[in-house]
């Protein structure tokens, strides 16, 4: 059963869905670097607050992110993803001109598929260790 402060109450329902997410950058480009990663997060923050949805952890490499959201059942998780990496790919090509170098010819941040894995099996305190340990560029 998912911790008391993750569960949620909506109209007619009591929930706790939580979802990994990865994103992987287009030719898995090395462009990341801590000032990217940390601006990025706040967009996906800002994202998933108009969704009505928690991002729980984020983390990421140089070519690639990892989202844990807890989201509410009326929320499809390909719209939440499809706007996730369009607005990210807009703002940070916007802000952080030397990322669109990379793709002058795709004019996209990110590779067009995605990872999202429900998280039930692992508890979320293990994800959460693992998001949380990736290799952050300095």
């Amino acid at each position: 059963m998912a911790e008391c402060e993750d569960i949620r109450t909506g109209r007619h329902c009591v929930f706790a869905l939580h979802a990994h997410l990865v994103f992987v950058t287009k030719f898995r480009h090395k462009v990341f670097t801590d000032t990217h990663l940390n601006r990025m997060e706040e967009i996906m923050r800002d994202v998933c607050a108009d969704f009505e949805t928690e991002l729980a952890e984020f983390n990421g490499e140089n070519n690639h992110v990892h989202l844990l959201v807890n989201f509410p059942p009326k929320v499809a998780l390909s719209k939440l993803v499809n706007s996730l990496k369009g607005v990210s790919s807009r703002r940070m090509r916007t802000e952080f001109p030397e990322l669109a170098r990379h793709y002058y010819r795709a004019n996209k941040l990110w590779s067009g598929s995605y990872f999202a894995g429900s998280v039930g099996g692992a508890p979320i305190s293990v994800l959460r260790r693992y998001i949380e340990q990736q290799n952050r560029p300095a």
